[in-house]
C-alpha cells in the first residue's frame, strides 16, 4: 500500500472502490518545525472522469490498485471510437470518445510513447507522453520585425487545438506543446 509520499503522476489508487490516477501532485512544506509536508493532489476517477481534489500528509496510506501499462500507438477514429495499436502483441484497442475527453486535441495520427491503463483486462484510460509535436494550421499573419519574445497570437494546430504562441511563427510550423498544461513550449 502506497504512502502519500510514495505517489507520483500516472500512479493508480482505490478511492472508495473506485480506480483514480494522479493527475497533479503538489508538495507544501510549511515552515514551522515539526510540521509534515503536504501533499495536494488531484486525482482522477478513471470510471466517471470526475476530478477529486484532496490534502494528505506525507505518511497517509492509501489502498494500491494493480494496473497493467502497455505501449499503444495512436492508428485512426472510427465514429466515436478512436482505435490504437498494442505495440506489444499488434493488437487493436477501441475506446470511447467520451472517455478521453481531455486527451482529444492531442492525438494525432501515428503518435507513440502513449500508454493504455489495463485494469482486470478492461482498458480505463490513456496516459500521454508529456510533449507532443503538432502543425500550427491558422494564425494570425507574423508582423515583420516581431522578436521571439514580444506578444503572443492564438494559433489553431492540426489536431483543433488552440494555443498562444509567439507572434513570428506562421502556419506550417511544427512546434512542442505540453500535454499537461496545453502550454506552447517551443519549435520542433
Amino acid at each position: 500500500m502506497p504512502k502519500a509520499s510514495d505517489l507520483k503522476r500516472g500512479s493508480v489508487v482505490d478511492i472508495q472502490g473506485a480506480p483514480h490516477v494522479v493527475e497533479e501532485l503538489r508538495v507544501q512544506t510549511p515552515s514551522a518545525r515539526g510540521a509534515s509536508s503536504l501533499y495536494k493532489i488531484r486525482f482522477r476517477n478513471l470510471v466517471t472522469r470526475s476530478k477529486d481534489d484532496r490534502t494528505l500528509k506525507g505518511e497517509d496510506v492509501l489502498k494500491g490498485m494493480h494496473v497493467e501499462k502497455r505501449e499503444v500507438q495512436f492508428s485512426y477514429i472510427q465514429q466515436d471510437l478512436y482505435v490504437f495499436l498494442d505495440l506489444e502483441d499488434y493488437s487493436e484497442i477501441q475506446i470511447r470518445d467520451e472517455d478521453l475527453k481531455d486527451q482529444v486535441p492531442y492525438l494525432s495520427e501515428g503518435l507513440e510513447g502513449i500508454s493504455a491503463i489495463i485494469c482486470d483486462g478492461r482498458v480505463l484510460t490513456i496516459e500521454l507522453p508529456d510533449t507532443v509535436e503538432l502543425e500550427i494550421t491558422q494564425c494570425d499573419p507574423s508582423m515583420r520585425g516581431a522578436s521571439a519574445t514580444a506578444r503572443t497570437k492564438p494559433a489553431t494546430l492540426s489536431t483543433g487545438l488552440i494555443v498562444q504562441v509567439p507572434e513570428h511563427l506562421a502556419p506550417g510550423e511544427t512546434i512542442r506543446v505540453d500535454t499537461r498544461t496545453g502550454d506552447y513550449l517551443g519549435r520542433a
